[in-house]
C-alpha cells in the first residue's frame, strides 16, 4: 500500500518512534498503526499460501509452512549466534590485553599483573576453550545448511535442532562468560569505551531469530513426542523424560507451567547431547 502521497502519510495510517534504548540506536525502530484501512487482495504477500472462497489454502504441497519461510530464519540464527560469539571474543580480547598490562602490588614487589589472578587466569581459559569448540559447532551447522540452501532442499529436523542448539548455547554462554568477566576484571568495566557498557548487544541475540526460552521449550516438546519411540539420550534424560510426560498427564493445563523447571533441564541435556554428538562427528574424519 502507500505509505505516503506527496511526503504526507495517507489517512489511517499513524507511526511513532519507539524511544532510545541502550544499544542500537542505529537501527531506526519505530511503530505504524491502521485505522480503518481497505487493501485489496491483490497487495497479500501470498507466494506460498492464499486465501480463496474464504478458505486458507497451501499454494506448495507437501511442505510445512514454515519450512517455506524458515531458511531465512535458520541463516538467520546461525548469523545471530556468530555475532555473539564475535562480540563475546573480542570484549575477552580487549580486556586480556588491559589485564596483560595492568601491574598490581604484591608483598614480593614483583608487579604481577592483573591476568596472574586466579579467577582471571581459570575464566580466560575456560572462554577460549568454549569460544573455541561454539566456532567449530556453529561452522558446522552452517555448512551443513549451505549445502542446503545450494542444492535447494529443506534442512532435515535434525539440523534445525542442531541450528536452534547453536543459537541458544552460543548466546547464552557469551552472556554468561562475559557477565563473569564484568564481576572479575575490577572498575575496568566501568569504562567508557571498554565494550562492557554495550553487553545489551547480547541481550538484543537473546530474543533474535527465536528467543532463548521458547526454543528450549520447543526443544523438550519435540523430544517428548518422540519419547516413547526413541531412547536415545542417557539415563538422566530418558528419566526426567518419562517424570515430564506422567506430570503433564496429571497435570492438565497447568502441568507445562507447573513443571517449567523440569522443562528448561531436559532442554539442557538435549542441547550438550547434540553438542557431544557433533564434536565426536568430527573427531572421526
Amino acid at each position: 500500500m502507500d505509505f505516503r502521497r506527496n511526503g504526507s502519510l495517507v489517512p489511517g495510517v499513524t507511526i511513532g518512534d519507539m524511544g532510545v534504548k541502550t544499544i542500537g540506536n542505529d537501527l531506526d525502530n519505530a511503530w505504524v498503526a491502521f485505522d480503518n484501512i481497505w487493501l485489496p487482495k491483490s497487495a497479500l504477500l501470498d507466494k506460498y499460501c492464499a486465501i480463496e472462497d474464504n478458505q486458507y489454502v497451501q499454494k506448495m504441497k507437501g511442505i510445512r509452512t514454515m519450512d517455506m519461510i524458515g531458511q531465512r530464519l535458520y541463516t538467520g540464527r546461525v548469523a545471530v549466534a556468530q555475532a555473539a560469539l564475535t562480540f563475546g571474543k573480542s570484549l575477552f580480547t580487549s580486556t586480556k590485553e588491559y589485564s596483560d598490562a595492568k601491574k598490581c602490588w604484591s608483598p614480593a614487589n614483583d608487579e604481577p599483573s592483573l591476568s596472574s589472578i586466579p579467577q582471571l587466569v581459570d575464566l580466560y581459559n575456560e572462554a577460549d576453550e568454549g569460544f573455541s569448540k561454539l566456532d567449530a559447532y556453529l561452522g558446522a551447522c552452517e555448512k551443513e545448511l549451505s549445502q542446503c540452501l545450494s542444492a535447494d532442499v529443506m534442512p532435515s529436523r535434525a539440523l534445525v535442532e542442531s541450528i536452534a542448539v547453536g543459537k541458544v548455547r552460543a548466546v547464552e554462554d557469551t552472556i554468561s562468560l562475559c557477565f563473569r568477566l564484568k564481576q572479575d576484571v575490577g572498575s575496568f568495566a566501568l569504562m567508557s569505551g571498554a565494550g562492557f557498557e554495550q553487553m545489551d548487544f547480547l541481550q538484543c541475540c537473546k530474543f533474535a531469530e527465536g528467543d532463548s526460552r521458547i526454543l528450549m521449550q520447543k526443544m523438550t516438546r519435540d523430544r517428548l513426542k518422540a519419547f516413547t519411540k526413541d531412547s536415545q539420550g542417557s539415563s538422566e534424560e530418558r528419566a526426567m523424560c518419562e517424570a515430564l510426560t506422567q506430570a503433564l498427564s496429571k497435570g492438565g493445563k497447568t502441568g507445562w507451567t507447573d513443571n517449567y523447571r523440569t522443562v528448561y533441564s531436559i532442554a539442557e541435556l538435549i542441547m550438550k547431547r547434540t553438542m557431544d554428538s557433533k564434536q565426536q562427528a568430527k573427531s572421526k574424519l
